[in-house]
């Protein structure tokens, strides 16, 4: 889900879209291309749980896709993942990423702090 260059890998987008599950104040029923609730409780294999460092030794680092963008890292994820989710392999993975100081979620949005299935 990423472009490799010279000073390491890029994300593909880098700004939060619209109607991001992550906001707050986005309807879950509104979000486009058949987000639904069967695919939202399937991501909680995306989410680091307390003692996650068992999958950052099995080489396992499972991304939550952007529903609006093919091939892409849902900001509002990743955003999380690296702030109150903890999640050390992402991380990690994060360091060698060109862009990562254009990452930027919409507005002054509320994000949601946990994953809810």
């Amino acid at each position: 889900m990423s472009a490799e260059t010279k000073t390491g890998w890029k994300l593909k987008r880098t700004k939060q879209c619209a109607k991001c599950p992550w906001r707050v104040d986005v309807d879950p029923h509104d979000i486009p291309n058949g987000y639904c609730e069967v695919k939202h409780a399937a991501l909680s294999g995306t989410i680091a749980k307390p003692d996650g460092l068992n999958d950052l030794f099995a080489g396992r680092l499972r991304i939550m896709a952007c529903h609006e963008t093919h091939d892409a890292h849902c900001i509002g994820w990743l955003v999380n993942q690296m702030g109150p989710g903890n999640n050390i392999g992402l991380r990690i993975s994060m360091m060698s990423c060109a862009n990562a100081r254009d990452i930027k979620t919409v507005g002054q949005a509320i994000q949601h702090r946990l994953f809810l299935a």
